[in-house]
């Protein structure tokens, strides 16, 4: 299922009060889909990583100090969303489990418990708040248990596919660098090419957190050695190849000047760069001269300029100037 798809129907479940796992390979973005669909619904959200946690971090039994009757009870972590706790806010919220998959048998059967009878050690859950857990799959190799059946009949499981648009419109809405976001468009394959058997792979969360913060921050020298440790030596080489055309294209601030009359590029990769460093540049006062520019490129290039740089730049969306090239591209169209 792809995110876009994911995210509605994560909302139409948690709205539901369903416990929901999130399965897919690693880097893909998961537990980021539970944190914007929390956030965009206004609700509350704790995050727990699950294979790291303890049976005691669930609770620990004690006996009351002094007389009277012993009775053996549990101190309830702070953590957990009882009602009546500082969670318990009236907006409801997602309990999150990371790497649930991950975990032992005796953490999933505590897991299985508050998924179902919504208590821990008989104290209850808060009104409006469900358990949302995220995980790879075993095929993955990376790490990943055998689920516990009880805990698997006891929610909706939906896998998570990477799909090229809507990682590239995060990106793009997350403040990824425009180099990776048009090198990604320009060799999609290496978006999510996860295999267990390298060390290092390209994944949506390699190039977000490892490759896009990297450029302009180390030294040029180190900056192979980086992307290597990040993505793995096949993807950094093509990459780093990619970014030596980025860097010697025409100034885009000059080709916006004067769009007539700067250089269109004729191969695939130098129609990327040129397409997204543009599009960086769009705002209301030039974009009739973007948008010159960008109708002398093919047209599965100038409409991704159109597109990246209405994501960049929302206000571009009410211009004129978007109207009629809209307008215009449709008749050619039809």
């Amino acid at each position: 299922m792809r995110s876009t798809v994911l995210n509605a129907t994560l909302k139409a479940l948690v709205t539901m009060g369903r416990t929901v796992c999130i399965e897919g390979a690693p880097g893909g973005g998961k537990t980021t889909i539970v944190r914007d669909v929390t956030k965009s619904m206004g609700l509350g959200y704790i995050e727990k990583h699950l294979p790291t946690m303890l049976v005691e971090d669930f609770g620990i039994p004690m006996l009351p100090q002094g007389g009277g009757e012993q009775v053996l009870s549990y101190i309830t972590p702070d953590w957990f969303p009882a009602k009546g706790s500082k969670h318990d806010d009236g907006r409801g919220g997602v309990l999150c489990f990371d790497d649930r998959n991950q975990a032992g048998a005796d953490i999933q059967k505590v897991l299985a418990n508050i998924c179902q009878a919504r208590t821990l050690h008989g104290v209850d859950l808060a009104d409006g708040w469900v358990v949302v857990s995220t995980g790879n799959r075993q095929t993955d190799r990376a790490g990943a248990n055998k689920v516990l059946s009880h805990l698997r009949n006891r929610e909706t499981v939906l896998e998570l596919e990477t799909h090229l648009d809507d990682s590239t419109n995060w990106m793009i809405n997350n403040g990824i660098v425009p180099e990776v976001v048009s090198f990604i468009r320009f060799r999609p394959e290496l978006l999510h090419d996860f295999d267990p058997q390298r060390d290092m792979n390209p994944t949506p969360r390699s190039w977000a957190e490892g490759i896009s913060p990297v450029l302009g921050n180390v030294p040029p020298e180190a900056e192979f050695e980086c992307f290597k440790g990040a993505i793995g030596e096949g993807a950094a080489a093509e990459f780093a190849g990619y970014l030596k055309i980025w860097r010697n294209l025409p100034d885009p601030d000059k080709v916006i000047a004067d769009p007539l009359k700067a250089m269109v590029p004729e191969d695939a990769a130098t129609q990327y760069a040129i397409s997204a460093a543009v599009a960086a540049r769009a705002v209301p006062e030039n974009f009739g001269n973007v948008l010159a520019y960008v109708d002398r490129l093919p047209k599965e290039f100038s409409t991704l300029t159109m597109t990246m740089a209405i994501r960049m730049n929302p206000e571009l969306a009410d211009t004129k100037e978007l109207v009629d090239w809209s307008i215009k591209m449709n008749d050619l169209i039809f």
